[in-house]
Protein backbone atom coordinates (compact mmCIF):
# COMPACT_ATOMS: atom_id res chain seq x y z
CA UNK A 1 0.00 0.00 0.00
CA UNK A 2 2.96 2.19 0.58
CA UNK A 3 4.98 1.26 -2.57
CA UNK A 4 5.32 3.82 -5.77
CA UNK A 5 2.12 6.19 -6.94
CA UNK A 6 -0.45 4.46 -4.67
CA UNK A 7 -0.71 6.68 -1.84
CA UNK A 8 -0.38 9.22 -3.88
CA UNK A 9 -3.32 8.15 -5.86
CA UNK A 10 -4.92 7.53 -2.47
CA UNK A 11 -4.47 11.35 -1.59
CA UNK A 12 -5.33 12.42 -4.53
CA UNK A 13 -8.85 10.91 -4.90
CA UNK A 14 -9.37 12.06 -1.66
CA UNK A 15 -8.77 15.88 -1.89
CA UNK A 16 -10.36 15.84 -5.66
CA UNK A 17 -13.88 14.77 -3.23
CA UNK A 18 -13.23 17.53 -0.65
CA UNK A 19 -12.10 20.53 -2.64
CA UNK A 20 -14.09 20.25 -5.89
CA UNK A 21 -17.80 20.55 -4.28
CA UNK A 22 -18.57 24.06 -3.48
CA UNK A 23 -15.72 25.74 -5.35
CA UNK A 24 -18.11 27.55 -7.56
CA UNK A 25 -21.42 27.41 -5.28
CA UNK A 26 -20.11 28.97 -2.57
CA UNK A 27 -20.37 33.05 -3.45
CA UNK A 28 -17.51 35.20 -2.79
CA UNK A 29 -17.22 35.63 0.45
CA UNK A 30 -15.82 39.30 2.55
CA UNK A 31 -13.65 40.74 3.25
CA UNK A 32 -10.56 38.91 2.38
CA UNK A 33 -11.48 36.87 -0.41
CA UNK A 34 -13.00 39.43 -2.30
CA UNK A 35 -10.16 41.89 -2.10
CA UNK A 36 -7.85 39.07 -3.09
CA UNK A 37 -9.92 38.20 -6.10
CA UNK A 38 -10.51 41.82 -7.22
CA UNK A 39 -7.12 43.16 -7.25
CA UNK A 40 -6.25 39.74 -8.91
CA UNK A 41 -8.77 40.42 -11.54
CA UNK A 42 -7.45 44.25 -11.94
CA UNK A 43 -4.14 42.83 -12.54
CA UNK A 44 -5.28 41.12 -15.77
CA UNK A 45 -7.57 44.14 -16.75
CA UNK A 46 -4.35 46.54 -16.46
CA UNK A 47 -1.92 44.22 -17.51
CA UNK A 48 0.12 45.39 -14.75
CA UNK A 49 1.73 42.36 -13.02
CA UNK A 50 3.68 44.46 -10.53
CA UNK A 51 1.22 46.68 -8.43
CA UNK A 52 -1.43 44.95 -6.48
CA UNK A 53 -4.63 47.50 -6.85
CA UNK A 54 -8.07 47.38 -5.28
CA UNK A 55 -10.16 49.63 -7.41
CA UNK A 56 -7.84 53.05 -6.86
CA UNK A 57 -6.61 52.07 -3.74
CA UNK A 58 -3.24 50.64 -3.53
CA UNK A 59 -3.26 47.73 -1.36
CA UNK A 60 0.48 47.59 0.02
CA UNK A 61 -0.36 44.75 2.38
CA UNK A 62 0.78 41.28 1.15
CA UNK A 63 3.00 40.50 -1.60
CA UNK A 64 1.88 39.41 -4.47
CA UNK A 65 2.72 35.38 -4.88
CA UNK A 66 -1.19 34.56 -4.83
CA UNK A 67 -1.85 37.36 -6.77
CA UNK A 68 0.37 36.34 -9.71
CA UNK A 69 -1.17 33.06 -9.20
CA UNK A 70 -5.31 33.83 -9.39
CA UNK A 71 -4.05 36.17 -11.97
CA UNK A 72 -2.60 32.71 -14.16
CA UNK A 73 -5.58 30.66 -13.31
CA UNK A 74 -7.89 33.66 -14.80
CA UNK A 75 -6.01 33.95 -17.91
CA UNK A 76 -6.18 30.47 -18.17
CA UNK A 77 -9.49 28.92 -17.32
CA UNK A 78 -11.81 32.64 -17.61
CA UNK A 79 -11.93 36.22 -18.21
CA UNK A 80 -11.83 39.43 -16.13
CA UNK A 81 -15.31 40.16 -16.96
CA UNK A 82 -16.59 36.91 -15.67
CA UNK A 83 -17.91 36.95 -11.89
CA UNK A 84 -17.33 33.45 -11.29
CA UNK A 85 -15.44 33.08 -8.42
CA UNK A 86 -14.08 29.63 -8.83
CA UNK A 87 -11.09 30.51 -11.13
CA UNK A 88 -9.40 32.64 -8.15
CA UNK A 89 -9.89 29.98 -5.73
CA UNK A 90 -7.82 27.03 -8.05
CA UNK A 91 -4.92 28.07 -6.79
CA UNK A 92 -5.49 27.36 -3.15
CA UNK A 93 -7.50 24.52 -3.56
CA UNK A 94 -4.03 23.04 -5.62
CA UNK A 95 -2.27 24.00 -3.03
CA UNK A 96 -4.21 21.80 -0.44
CA UNK A 97 -3.70 19.25 -3.18
CA UNK A 98 -0.09 19.77 -3.52
CA UNK A 99 0.61 20.05 0.46
CA UNK A 100 -0.84 17.05 1.54
CA UNK A 101 0.91 14.81 -0.96
CA UNK A 102 4.00 16.93 -0.23
CA UNK A 103 3.14 15.93 3.72
CA UNK A 104 3.27 12.41 2.93
CA UNK A 105 6.42 12.67 0.79
CA UNK A 106 8.60 14.08 3.38
CA UNK A 107 6.58 12.52 6.56
CA UNK A 108 8.08 9.45 5.51
CA UNK A 109 11.35 10.70 5.70
CA UNK A 110 10.36 12.26 9.14
CA UNK A 111 8.15 9.34 10.43
CA UNK A 112 7.10 5.71 9.32
CA UNK A 113 5.46 6.10 5.49
CA UNK A 114 2.04 4.36 7.31
CA UNK A 115 2.12 7.60 9.73
CA UNK A 116 2.78 9.96 7.06
CA UNK A 117 -0.07 8.94 5.22
CA UNK A 118 -2.51 8.87 7.92
CA UNK A 119 -0.87 12.60 8.93
CA UNK A 120 -1.90 13.83 5.10
CA UNK A 121 -5.19 12.66 5.59
CA UNK A 122 -6.02 14.10 8.85
CA UNK A 123 -4.58 17.26 7.37
CA UNK A 124 -6.90 17.10 4.32
CA UNK A 125 -9.93 16.10 6.35
CA UNK A 126 -9.46 19.04 9.08
CA UNK A 127 -11.85 21.70 8.92
CA UNK A 128 -9.70 24.66 9.47
CA UNK A 129 -8.19 22.89 5.33
CA UNK A 130 -10.47 22.76 3.43
CA UNK A 131 -12.32 25.73 4.09
CA UNK A 132 -9.06 27.58 2.79
CA UNK A 133 -9.29 25.17 -0.13
CA UNK A 134 -12.23 26.87 -0.95
CA UNK A 135 -10.97 30.80 -0.51
CA UNK A 136 -9.43 32.86 -2.67
CA UNK A 137 -6.49 34.07 -0.52
CA UNK A 138 -3.12 33.58 0.79
CA UNK A 139 -3.23 30.27 3.28
CA UNK A 140 -3.47 27.54 1.62
CA UNK A 141 -0.59 28.15 -0.47
CA UNK A 142 1.56 29.17 2.53
CA UNK A 143 0.68 26.11 3.69
CA UNK A 144 2.12 24.10 1.17
CA UNK A 145 5.00 26.21 0.91
CA UNK A 146 5.35 25.47 4.81
CA UNK A 147 5.15 21.84 4.04
CA UNK A 148 7.79 21.66 1.44
CA UNK A 149 10.20 24.01 3.49
CA UNK A 150 10.16 22.56 6.69
CA UNK A 151 9.56 18.55 5.13
CA UNK A 152 12.71 19.16 3.52
CA UNK A 153 14.44 20.43 6.58
CA UNK A 154 13.27 17.83 8.72
CA UNK A 155 14.53 15.72 6.63
CA UNK A 156 18.44 17.18 7.01
CA UNK A 157 17.95 17.05 10.39
CA UNK A 158 16.66 13.66 11.06
CA UNK A 159 19.26 12.28 8.46
CA UNK A 160 21.99 14.39 10.66
CA UNK A 161 20.58 12.43 13.72
CA UNK A 162 21.16 8.83 11.92
CA UNK A 163 17.40 8.35 11.25
CA UNK A 164 16.67 8.91 7.82
CA UNK A 165 16.37 5.65 5.37
CA UNK A 166 17.21 7.72 2.74
CA UNK A 167 19.57 10.54 2.86
CA UNK A 168 18.25 13.94 1.11
CA UNK A 169 20.75 15.17 -1.82
CA UNK A 170 20.73 18.51 -3.39
CA UNK A 171 17.45 18.15 -5.11
CA UNK A 172 16.15 18.71 -1.29
CA UNK A 173 18.32 21.62 -0.53
CA UNK A 174 17.08 23.87 -3.50
CA UNK A 175 13.19 22.69 -3.14
CA UNK A 176 13.93 24.53 1.01
CA UNK A 177 15.56 27.53 -0.33
CA UNK A 178 12.72 28.21 -3.43
CA UNK A 179 9.83 26.75 -1.21
CA UNK A 180 11.34 29.93 1.61
CA UNK A 181 11.36 32.10 -1.44
CA UNK A 182 7.70 31.38 -2.32
CA UNK A 183 6.65 31.95 1.07
CA UNK A 184 7.85 35.32 1.44
CA UNK A 185 6.27 36.21 -1.89
CA UNK A 186 3.21 34.42 -0.10
CA UNK A 187 2.61 36.25 3.41
CA UNK A 188 5.88 38.13 3.68
CA UNK A 189 7.87 37.38 7.17
CA UNK A 190 5.70 34.52 8.43
CA UNK A 191 7.60 31.26 6.76
CA UNK A 192 10.89 32.90 7.53
CA UNK A 193 9.81 33.52 11.56
CA UNK A 194 8.66 29.67 11.55
CA UNK A 195 11.90 28.69 10.19
CA UNK A 196 14.08 30.63 11.82
CA UNK A 197 12.47 29.77 15.59
CA UNK A 198 12.65 26.20 14.34
CA UNK A 199 16.10 26.58 13.93
CA UNK A 200 16.92 28.78 16.71
CA UNK A 201 15.14 25.68 19.06
CA UNK A 202 17.15 23.16 17.65
CA UNK A 203 20.05 24.88 17.83
CA UNK A 204 19.40 25.31 21.59
CA UNK A 205 18.63 21.94 22.39
CA UNK A 206 21.42 20.00 20.29
CA UNK A 207 23.90 22.79 21.46
CA UNK A 208 24.86 23.28 17.60
CA UNK A 209 23.42 23.85 13.70
CA UNK A 210 26.52 22.13 12.07
CA UNK A 211 23.84 19.96 9.86
CA UNK A 212 22.30 23.13 8.85
CA UNK A 213 25.62 23.63 6.14
CA UNK A 214 24.58 20.87 4.23
CA UNK A 215 21.50 22.99 2.89
CA UNK A 216 24.39 25.06 1.53
CA UNK A 217 22.85 28.33 2.92
CA UNK A 218 25.10 30.23 0.71
CA UNK A 219 23.37 29.02 -2.61
CA UNK A 220 20.08 29.08 -0.87
CA UNK A 221 20.20 32.47 0.26
CA UNK A 222 21.02 33.57 -3.62
CA UNK A 223 18.52 31.47 -4.75
CA UNK A 224 15.86 32.64 -2.67
CA UNK A 225 17.27 36.25 -3.36
CA UNK A 226 16.96 35.94 -6.67
CA UNK A 227 13.35 34.72 -6.49
CA UNK A 228 12.49 38.03 -4.08
CA UNK A 229 14.44 41.02 -5.07
CA UNK A 230 13.42 41.60 -8.60
CA UNK A 231 9.70 41.98 -7.96
CA UNK A 232 10.31 43.81 -4.45
CA UNK A 233 12.88 46.22 -6.66
CA UNK A 234 10.34 46.80 -9.19
CA UNK A 235 6.95 47.26 -6.51
CA UNK A 236 9.23 49.77 -4.55
CA UNK A 237 10.21 51.50 -7.73
CA UNK A 238 6.69 52.06 -9.02
CA UNK A 239 5.35 53.27 -5.39
CA UNK A 240 8.47 55.05 -4.75
CA UNK A 241 8.92 53.17 -1.62
CA UNK A 242 5.51 53.35 -0.22
CA UNK A 243 4.84 49.46 -0.31
CA UNK A 244 7.71 48.88 2.21
CA UNK A 245 6.28 51.48 4.28
CA UNK A 246 2.59 50.68 4.21
CA UNK A 247 3.26 46.74 4.10
CA UNK A 248 5.40 47.16 7.46
CA UNK A 249 3.89 50.59 8.93
CA UNK A 250 0.24 49.93 8.57
CA UNK A 251 -0.10 46.21 8.26
CA UNK A 252 2.65 43.84 10.20
CA UNK A 253 3.53 46.39 13.04
CA UNK A 254 -0.40 47.42 13.88
CA UNK A 255 -0.79 43.23 14.62
CA UNK A 256 1.83 43.25 15.90
CA UNK A 257 1.06 46.01 18.73
CA UNK A 258 -2.70 45.74 18.91
CA UNK A 259 -5.84 43.85 17.51
CA UNK A 260 -6.45 45.01 13.74
CA UNK A 261 -9.85 45.38 12.75
CA UNK A 262 -11.98 43.91 15.61
CA UNK A 263 -9.49 40.87 15.34
CA UNK A 264 -8.01 40.69 18.75
CA UNK A 265 -8.26 37.51 21.01
CA UNK A 266 -6.42 36.45 24.66
CA UNK A 267 -3.26 34.45 24.57
CA UNK A 268 -4.52 30.85 24.16
CA UNK A 269 -7.41 31.38 22.12
CA UNK A 270 -5.91 29.13 19.09
CA UNK A 271 -4.86 26.42 21.37
CA UNK A 272 -8.69 26.72 22.79
CA UNK A 273 -10.15 26.93 19.15
CA UNK A 274 -7.92 23.93 17.86
CA UNK A 275 -9.87 21.28 18.80
CA UNK A 276 -12.44 22.46 16.37
CA UNK A 277 -10.11 23.98 13.41
CA UNK A 278 -7.86 20.56 13.60
CA UNK A 279 -11.21 18.99 13.50
CA UNK A 280 -12.07 15.60 13.18
CA UNK A 281 -8.11 14.65 13.56
CA UNK A 282 -8.58 16.43 16.79
CA UNK A 283 -9.81 13.34 18.63
CA UNK A 284 -6.43 12.36 19.29
CA UNK A 285 -4.45 15.92 19.37
CA UNK A 286 -4.02 16.19 23.36
CA UNK A 287 -2.58 12.43 24.06
CA UNK A 288 -0.65 12.97 20.88
CA UNK A 289 0.92 16.31 21.88
CA UNK A 290 1.47 14.52 25.35
CA UNK A 291 3.51 11.52 23.86
CA UNK A 292 5.33 13.39 21.77
CA UNK A 293 6.47 15.72 24.52
CA UNK A 294 7.85 12.59 26.46
CA UNK A 295 9.52 10.79 23.55
CA UNK A 296 11.31 14.46 22.64
CA UNK A 297 14.47 13.81 22.67
CA UNK A 298 14.16 11.61 19.52
CA UNK A 299 15.22 12.81 16.72
CA UNK A 300 11.40 12.93 15.04
CA UNK A 301 9.32 14.16 17.60
CA UNK A 302 12.14 16.97 18.58
CA UNK A 303 11.87 18.23 15.11
CA UNK A 304 7.91 18.64 14.55
CA UNK A 305 7.98 19.93 18.83
CA UNK A 306 10.22 22.57 17.18
CA UNK A 307 8.34 23.37 13.99
CA UNK A 308 5.06 23.99 16.18
CA UNK A 309 6.14 24.86 20.49
CA UNK A 310 7.69 28.50 19.29
CA UNK A 311 5.66 29.62 16.28
CA UNK A 312 2.81 28.45 18.23
CA UNK A 313 3.57 30.74 21.27
CA UNK A 314 4.47 33.53 19.43
CA UNK A 315 1.34 33.37 17.76
CA UNK A 316 -0.49 33.33 20.91
CA UNK A 317 1.27 36.80 22.14
CA UNK A 318 0.49 38.61 18.86
CA UNK A 319 -2.58 40.60 19.86
CA UNK A 320 -4.10 39.90 16.21
CA UNK A 321 -5.55 36.84 15.78
CA UNK A 322 -7.44 34.65 13.08
CA UNK A 323 -7.80 30.98 12.62
CA UNK A 324 -5.88 30.58 9.77
CA UNK A 325 -2.96 32.51 10.81
CA UNK A 326 -1.70 28.93 12.63
CA UNK A 327 -2.25 27.23 9.66
CA UNK A 328 1.33 26.32 8.87
CA UNK A 329 2.03 24.31 12.02
CA UNK A 330 -1.46 22.24 11.04
CA UNK A 331 1.12 19.72 9.18
CA UNK A 332 3.08 18.82 11.76
CA UNK A 333 0.68 18.24 14.17
CA UNK A 334 -1.24 16.28 11.85
CA UNK A 335 2.05 13.50 11.99
CA UNK A 336 2.22 14.21 15.83
CA UNK A 337 -1.28 12.80 16.03
CA UNK A 338 -0.78 9.73 13.19
CA UNK A 339 2.12 8.64 14.93
CA UNK A 340 0.68 8.37 18.42
CA UNK A 341 -2.29 6.45 16.98
CA UNK A 342 -0.27 3.41 15.79
CA UNK A 343 2.11 3.36 18.38
CA UNK A 344 -0.99 3.68 20.77
CA UNK A 345 -3.15 0.76 18.61
CA UNK A 346 -5.19 -1.33 20.93
CA UNK A 347 -4.66 1.12 24.03
CA UNK A 348 -7.56 3.42 25.96
CA UNK A 349 -7.93 4.88 28.85
CA UNK A 350 -11.09 6.84 31.23
CA UNK A 351 -9.04 10.14 30.36
CA UNK A 352 -8.97 9.33 27.04
CA UNK A 353 -12.51 8.01 26.90
CA UNK A 354 -13.81 11.34 28.51
CA UNK A 355 -11.92 13.67 26.21
CA UNK A 356 -13.65 11.53 23.31
CA UNK A 357 -17.15 12.44 24.60
CA UNK A 358 -16.11 15.90 24.92
CA UNK A 359 -14.92 16.29 21.19
CA UNK A 360 -17.98 14.48 20.08
CA UNK A 361 -20.14 17.63 21.19
CA UNK A 362 -18.09 19.35 17.99
CA UNK A 363 -20.06 17.16 15.46
CA UNK A 364 -23.12 17.83 17.49
CA UNK A 365 -22.73 21.28 17.19
CA UNK A 366 -22.03 21.02 13.56
CA UNK A 367 -25.05 18.70 12.95
CA UNK A 368 -27.45 21.17 14.74
CA UNK A 369 -25.86 23.87 12.49
CA UNK A 370 -27.26 22.30 9.62
CA UNK A 371 -30.95 22.80 10.31
CA UNK A 372 -30.97 26.04 12.57
CA UNK A 373 -28.34 27.80 9.44
CA UNK A 374 -31.20 27.30 6.63
CA UNK A 375 -33.59 27.94 8.72
CA UNK A 376 -32.68 31.19 9.77
CA UNK A 377 -30.67 32.51 7.10
CA UNK A 378 -32.11 30.44 3.98
CA UNK A 379 -35.52 29.36 2.42
CA UNK A 380 -36.25 26.86 5.10
CA UNK A 381 -34.68 23.32 6.11
CA UNK A 382 -34.11 21.08 2.48
CA UNK A 383 -33.37 18.04 2.16
CA UNK A 384 -29.72 18.09 1.92
CA UNK A 385 -29.90 19.55 6.17
CA UNK A 386 -30.00 15.54 7.20
CA UNK A 387 -27.40 14.11 5.45
CA UNK A 388 -24.75 16.46 6.15
CA UNK A 389 -26.19 16.55 9.54
CA UNK A 390 -25.80 12.66 9.91
CA UNK A 391 -22.39 12.49 8.69
CA UNK A 392 -21.77 15.40 11.38
CA UNK A 393 -23.07 12.91 14.15
CA UNK A 394 -21.38 9.58 12.77
CA UNK A 395 -18.19 11.73 12.53
CA UNK A 396 -18.57 11.61 15.78
CA UNK A 397 -20.28 8.40 16.87
CA UNK A 398 -17.61 6.10 15.09
CA UNK A 399 -14.60 8.12 16.33
CA UNK A 400 -15.40 7.68 19.73
CA UNK A 401 -16.52 3.68 19.20
CA UNK A 402 -12.97 2.85 17.66
CA UNK A 403 -11.55 4.87 20.82
CA UNK A 404 -13.09 3.24 23.33
CA UNK A 405 -12.04 0.04 22.00
CA UNK A 406 -8.61 1.02 21.50
CA UNK A 407 -8.68 1.34 17.79
CA UNK A 408 -6.64 4.75 17.38
CA UNK A 409 -6.05 4.92 13.16
CA UNK A 410 -9.45 3.85 12.52
CA UNK A 411 -10.90 6.41 14.39
CA UNK A 412 -9.31 8.97 12.44
CA UNK A 413 -10.20 6.93 9.66
CA UNK A 414 -13.95 6.84 9.63
CA UNK A 415 -14.10 10.10 11.97
CA UNK A 416 -12.08 11.54 9.30
CA UNK A 417 -14.17 10.41 6.13
CA UNK A 418 -17.28 11.37 7.56
CA UNK A 419 -16.52 14.49 9.03
CA UNK A 420 -15.08 15.64 5.80
CA UNK A 421 -18.53 14.48 4.31
CA UNK A 422 -20.23 16.48 6.22
CA UNK A 423 -18.04 19.46 5.85
CA UNK A 424 -18.39 19.10 2.18
CA UNK A 425 -22.13 18.69 2.02
CA UNK A 426 -22.47 21.87 4.16
CA UNK A 427 -20.01 24.09 1.60
CA UNK A 428 -21.82 22.47 -1.44
CA UNK A 429 -25.25 22.09 -0.85
CA UNK A 430 -26.00 24.61 2.36
CA UNK A 431 -24.08 27.37 2.65
CA UNK A 432 -24.76 28.38 -1.69
CA UNK A 433 -28.30 28.88 0.10
CA UNK A 434 -28.22 31.08 2.85
CA UNK A 435 -29.71 33.82 0.93
CA UNK A 436 -29.65 36.39 4.07
CA UNK A 437 -25.97 36.29 4.21
CA UNK A 438 -25.32 36.29 0.40
CA UNK A 439 -26.68 40.19 0.20
CA UNK A 440 -23.79 40.71 -2.02
CA UNK A 441 -25.05 38.30 -4.88
CA UNK A 442 -28.55 39.19 -4.15
CA UNK A 443 -27.73 43.17 -5.19
CA UNK A 444 -25.74 42.11 -8.11
CA UNK A 445 -28.60 39.96 -9.62
CA UNK A 446 -31.43 42.42 -9.05
CA UNK A 447 -28.77 44.80 -11.47
CA UNK A 448 -28.14 42.20 -13.81
CA UNK A 449 -31.98 41.79 -14.30
CA UNK A 450 -31.43 45.64 -15.54
CA UNK A 451 -29.38 45.10 -18.39
CA UNK A 452 -25.90 45.49 -19.24
CA UNK A 453 -23.81 48.10 -19.03
CA UNK A 454 -25.39 50.16 -16.22
CA UNK A 455 -22.73 51.98 -13.63
CA UNK A 456 -23.67 51.30 -9.99
CA UNK A 457 -23.37 53.68 -6.92
CA UNK A 458 -23.66 51.97 -3.75
CA UNK A 459 -23.75 54.30 -0.35
CA UNK A 460 -23.52 52.98 3.14
CA UNK A 461 -22.60 48.92 1.79
CA UNK A 462 -18.86 49.02 0.97
CA UNK A 463 -17.90 45.30 0.85
CA UNK A 464 -15.75 43.94 -1.43
CA UNK A 465 -18.01 40.98 -2.80
CA UNK A 466 -20.19 43.66 -3.65
CA UNK A 467 -16.82 45.36 -6.02
CA UNK A 468 -15.94 41.82 -7.46
CA UNK A 469 -19.89 40.74 -8.53
CA UNK A 470 -20.27 44.01 -10.06
CA UNK A 471 -17.25 45.09 -11.77
CA UNK A 472 -14.17 47.20 -11.00
CA UNK A 473 -16.44 50.28 -12.42
CA UNK A 474 -18.67 50.00 -9.32
CA UNK A 475 -18.25 53.35 -7.31
CA UNK A 476 -18.47 52.99 -3.63
CA UNK A 477 -19.83 56.35 -2.02
CA UNK A 478 -19.28 58.47 0.74
CA UNK A 479 -23.07 58.88 1.20
CA UNK A 480 -26.83 59.31 0.31
CA UNK A 481 -26.38 62.31 -0.99
CA UNK A 482 -23.27 61.57 -3.58
CA UNK A 483 -25.39 58.42 -4.32
CA UNK A 484 -28.42 60.76 -5.60
CA UNK A 485 -25.79 62.72 -7.38
CA UNK A 486 -24.54 59.78 -9.37
CA UNK A 487 -28.09 58.97 -10.19
CA UNK A 488 -29.18 62.30 -11.98
CA UNK A 489 -25.92 62.95 -13.14
CA UNK A 490 -24.51 59.76 -14.54
CA UNK A 491 -26.25 57.82 -17.99
CA UNK A 492 -27.10 54.46 -17.33
CA UNK A 493 -26.72 54.92 -13.78
CA UNK A 494 -28.04 52.82 -10.59
CA UNK A 495 -27.57 53.43 -6.97
CA UNK A 496 -28.02 51.29 -4.62
CA UNK A 497 -28.51 52.80 -1.02
CA UNK A 498 -28.50 51.58 2.28
CA UNK A 499 -31.21 51.75 4.83
CA UNK A 500 -28.97 54.26 7.20
CA UNK A 501 -28.16 56.21 3.98
CA UNK A 502 -31.69 56.68 2.90
CA UNK A 503 -33.32 59.80 4.13
CA UNK A 504 -30.02 61.66 2.97
CA UNK A 505 -30.30 59.86 -0.84
CA UNK A 506 -34.13 61.21 -0.78
CA UNK A 507 -33.04 64.70 0.85
CA UNK A 508 -30.12 65.24 -2.01
CA UNK A 509 -32.98 64.39 -5.05
CA UNK A 510 -34.04 67.90 -4.95
CA UNK A 511 -37.40 66.87 -6.16
CA UNK A 512 -36.31 64.43 -9.01
CA UNK A 513 -38.26 61.21 -9.79
CA UNK A 514 -36.81 57.48 -8.94
CA UNK A 515 -38.16 54.48 -9.12
CA UNK A 516 -37.39 51.81 -6.68
CA UNK A 517 -36.25 48.51 -8.45
CA UNK A 518 -35.70 45.93 -5.77
CA UNK A 519 -34.98 45.85 -1.74
CA UNK A 520 -32.64 43.36 -0.35
CA UNK A 521 -32.37 42.70 3.11
CA UNK A 522 -30.77 40.42 5.39
CA UNK A 523 -27.51 40.08 7.55
CA UNK A 524 -24.35 41.78 6.60
CA UNK A 525 -22.19 39.05 8.51
CA UNK A 526 -18.88 41.18 8.13
CA UNK A 527 -20.34 43.55 10.51
CA UNK A 528 -22.21 41.15 12.23
CA UNK A 529 -25.29 43.82 11.58
CA UNK A 530 -28.50 43.94 9.50
CA UNK A 531 -28.97 45.75 6.52
CA UNK A 532 -31.25 46.70 3.90
CA UNK A 533 -30.19 47.91 0.15
CA UNK A 534 -32.61 49.35 -2.23
CA UNK A 535 -31.85 49.76 -5.87
CA UNK A 536 -33.17 53.03 -7.54
CA UNK A 537 -33.12 53.92 -11.14
CA UNK A 538 -33.88 57.59 -12.57
CA UNK A 539 -37.28 57.68 -14.06
CA UNK A 540 -37.24 58.80 -17.61
CA UNK A 541 -38.99 62.43 -18.33
CA UNK A 542 -42.27 61.82 -20.12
Amino acid sequence: MFQGLKPYLILSLLCLGLLVPGLAQIPPLDRDESRFAQASRQMVESGDYIRIMYQDEARNKKPVGIYWLQAASVNLFSSPESKAIWPYRLPSALAVWLGVLMLYHFGSRLVSPPAALLGAGVLATSLLVILEGHQAKTDAALMASSIAAMGALGWFYVQAKGRAVTPPGQGAALVFWLALGAGILLKGPVLPMVVGLTLVSLAILDKGLGWFLKLRPLMGVLVTAAMVGPWLVSINSATQGAFMGEAVGRDLLPKLLGAQESHGGFPGLYLLLLPVFLWPGSALLWPALASAWSTRTTASSRFLLAWIVPAWIMFELIPTKLPHYVLPLYPALALLIAVWAFEHEGRSGKWLKGWGLAWGLIGLVLAAACFIAPARYGSGIGFWSAPAALAALLASALAIKSLWAGHQARALVQGGLAGALAVVLILSTLLPGLDQLAISRRAADAVAAQGAGLVVASAGYHEPSLVFLLGTQTRLVDGGASAADHLLNTPAALALVEGREEAAFRAALKGASVKELASIDGLNYSRGKPVILRLYQKESAP
